[in-house]
């Protein structure tokens, strides 16, 4: 991770759950950290949190489904840090059974978990074009992405999860194909112990047997597919509790 200190990641959905422990991860490891979230008073428990730490944490209230707050955001990062190096796409819902047909649930889930993430992965490689940056781009996705799992409720989250892949991919590939050195790597957790678990499961017969994941992991891997050498690209990780047969 010495190649990174000093630089700048941004982190979406980071004033909880998994976002909070990338945030948390990488500030230890000496980078410059812009945090972007709706409830900017957990953004400011984390940043009281950070203080002293080897790294720097910045935190922005933004929904980064609103354009208006998705630009002000990177032009702030623009202006004040100069740019992005990494960029991990975090912020996620999930909500809805297809019977119910909610239409607005499912827009607010492609919204978040689709259009905005790519929106982020945009502004991302611009800015390490602009910079001629071999930056890395880190898409916090789901085993539900790879497969629909035996839960009620669970489709238009994996649907959304699986469009996410695809682009993510296709991102590589792209890049690929316009010999950028710039990575991209999707990571797909299974059951993480996160507040947004706690939601999905409210109203819900969910009988979990094994332990989940807890965030720590899930930054654990983060930190890791960074730590690799600028020639390893890990494209695709998949970590699941032991005993999770979903």
């Amino acid at each position: 991770m010495e190649r990174w200190q000093g630089r700048v990641a941004v982190v979406t959905g980071a004033s909880a759950g998994i976002g909070a422990a990338i945030v948390e991860n990488l500030v230890e490891s000496g980078m410059v950290v812009v945090g972007l979230a709706r409830r900017e008073d957990h953004l400011l428990e984390i940043k009281d949190k950070l203080k002293g730490k080897p790294g720097t944490f910045h935190p922005i209230k933004t929904d980064i489904t609103k354009e208006k707050d998705f630009n002000k955001a990177f032009q702030w990062i623009t202006e004040n840090l100069g740019g992005l190096d990494v960029l991990v796409n975090n912020a996620g819902v999930v909500t809805s059974y297809i019977p119910d047909g909610n239409l607005e649930d499912w827009r607010k889930i492609f919204e978040l978990n689709v259009f905005a993430a790519g929106a982020c992965a945009r502004e991302a490689v611009k800015s390490m074009r602009a910079r001629n940056i071999d930056g890395h781009i880190i898409n916090i996705n789901s085993i539900c992405s790879h497969w629909i799992p035996n839960l009620p409720g669970i489709a238009p989250y994996s649907a959304s999860k699986h469009a996410a892949k695809v682009i993510s991919e296709g991102l590589r590939m792209d890049l690929a194909s316009q010999t950028s050195k710039i990575k991209v790597t999707n990571i797909s957790p299974g059951l993480v112990a996160t507040p947004m678990l706690d939601s999905f499961k409210e109203g819900k017969e969910l009988n979990i047997f094994f332990e989940p994941l807890n965030a720590k992991d899930i930054a654990d891997a983060v930190h890791y597919v960074l730590g690799t050498p600028p020639n390893v690209q890990v494209t695709e990780l998949i970590i699941r509790p032991v005993q999770e047969r979903i």
